[in-house]
């Protein structure tokens, strides 16, 4: 999948995260809820700005200072349950040629139980530019007659609280890590949750089993070296403050899973957020792979070297990062037995009961891919509509737009270059595997434990016609690329999107992606 870098990201998650872009401004927002017994449920928003993104000016204290105008909007039916519209100031500073540092900003909502639509505005007051609007759905549930966890906040550092204040929680001061990006340089993960109503549903001085652990998203398989299990005692508001040391965690997408059981082990509630980790140093190790015996598999009767390094490739849609870079960077140099232990390896990480099936189940969805996606110069899965359907299945709804036009473009009108807009009713948000029949490396408590979101759409265009080549240019998917000037990439006239700067024209790219029926 091809990335772009604009220099205008939002970062919107329930901790999940979409990347936004539109001109200069850099932010990243996340946001977690919460339940106080004295005022019900809460909202807690993160806000972190770029420093070297804002426009400086001197203040009457004679320094140099930014301010961002930031309004935070809440809705049901259309009326506003509750809103804020500030000014966040940076700190100031004597000298502008060496601004490296983020300010922060933290609010707190007090919402009810219910699903709200959550609308961001985000402006630099020392600029010319528009202000950025854009708007999530958020819900908030926290059920009386059951066990609740409430959402995980990433701590980028703590101290003991002097005197509480909007950043402090159960007697420490805690600083959002307002990211789910975790770099080489940072060596530690560390979270913040809480876990109500175990009293009223397991009873006052009664155990239970706290777990936490980090998985991989895309096999949802548990790295044994990241597992953390505690016994603890039923409290009115039991605390989980837990930490990991990632130095040897490899690059890859995870999850950091939280579970709670009961003596009896039987899983009682769970939570789950999702991270990336990016760690060049820690690389594929082959020998990692020696002890799989591929006598009498269905790796083992692959033996021409070619067509096995093809099949190996074909799996780079569904691979993690660690995966991924076998396929790039080892897959030429390997020996067939190293590749037919990889092949294996693979599968039997996300069903090994029936690794075979499930290949062969991947394998009939490569052959539609490439016969539908692709072309000369590609496989069908090395595209990004095949990339997408690989990852996601197909989609439920189709709308395509070979040509589209406002009005002759003689006259000035607007047209389209081809696109197509890919509907999902429904996604599972951590890559739950679609291919194999079982997995007995999940509990059986656990194979549901994917969370299903509603209505994402992909938008693909053709801006190169002979090449026949759909790129991804926009998406609702959360880690998918994330454009609000996709309307204005589609235009085929150069002086509305030059000149004027239109970021929405004339066509139904947009009445078909808001409302797709």
């Amino acid at each position: 999948m091809k990335k772009y870098l604009f220099s205008f990201i939002i970062i919107l998650l329930f901790f999940n995260t979409n990347v936004l872009q539109a001109k200069k401004l850099v932010a990243s927002l996340v946001y977690a809820h919460f339940y106080s017994p004295e005022q019900g449920p809460f909202l807690e928003t993160y806000l972190a700005v770029y420093g070297k993104s804002v426009n400086f000016v001197k203040n009457t204290n004679n320094k140099f200072q930014a301010t961002i105008e930031v309004t935070m909007i809440f809705k049901q039916n259309k009326i506003v349950k509750d809103f804020k519209k500030y000014n966040l100031l940076s700190t100031e500073v004597e000298d502008t040629t060496n601004l490296n540092f983020n300010f922060l900003d933290q609010q707190r909502f007090v919402l009810p139980n219910g699903t709200y639509d959550f609308e961001f505005t985000i402006s630099d007051k020392n600029s010319s530019d528009a202000a950025f609007k854009t708007n999530n759905q958020v819900s908030i549930e926290f059920p009386e007659d059951k066990i609740n966890l409430s959402g995980v906040e990433f701590i980028e550092s703590y101290k003991k609280s002097e005197k509480p204040t909007i950043i402090s929680k159960s007697g420490y001061d805690l600083i959002p890590y307002i990211s789910d990006f975790y770099p080489e340089k940072v060596s530690k993960i560390t979270f913040y949750s809480e876990l109500y109503n175990c009293e009223k549903i397991i009873g006052k001085g009664e155990m239970f089993l706290l777990k936490y652990y980090i998985e991989t998203a895309e096999t949802n398989k548990t790295n044994i070296d990241f597992v953390k299990n505690k016994r603890e005692s039923v409290k009115p508001v039991n605390i989980i403050f837990g930490e990991f040391d990632i130095t040897k965690l490899p690059s890859g997408n995870y999850n950091l899973v939280i579970e709670i059981r009961d003596k009896e082990n039987l899983l009682l509630t769970f939570n789950k957020v999702s991270f990336q980790r990016s760690n060049p140093s820690m690389k594929f190790e082959i020998k990692d792979l020696q002890s799989v015996n591929i006598e009498e598999t269905f790796a083992g009767r692959i033996t021409d070297k070619d067509s096995l390094r093809e099949i190996i490739k074909s799996l780079y849609p569904i691979s993690s990062e660690v995966e991924r870079y076998f396929i790039n960077d080892q897959l030429k140099k390997v020996e067939l037995t190293v590749m037919q232990q990889f092949l294996l390896n693979f599968w039997i990480q996300r069903d090994n009961l029936f690794p075979e099936t499930a290949w062969h189940n991947y394998s009939i969805e490569v052959s539609k891919v490439n016969a539908n996606f692709g072309n000369k110069f590609k496989k069908g899965y090395e595209t990004d509509r095949g990339r997408v359907y690989l990852q996601y299945g197909p989609p439920n709804e189709i709308f395509d737009r070979p040509f589209e036009t406002s009005k002759g473009l003689t006259d000035g009108g607007w047209g389209s270059v081809p696109y197509q807009i890919w509907q999902y009713y429904s996604i599972k948000s951590d890559y739950m595997n679609r291919f194999g029949t079982s997995n007995s490396s999940l509990s059986p408590d656990k194979l549901y434990s994917g969370k299903t979101l509603s209505n994402k759409k992909f938008v693909f265009y053709n801006p190169n016609l002979a090449l026949g080549d759909f790129e991804l240019i926009h998406s609702n998917m959360q880690g998918e690329i994330y454009d609000p000037n996709w309307e204005a990439r589609l235009s085929r006239s150069n002086d509305l999107y030059e000149n004027t700067g239109d970021s929405k024209p004339a066509g139904r790219a947009g009445e078909l992606f808001n409302n797709p029926h």
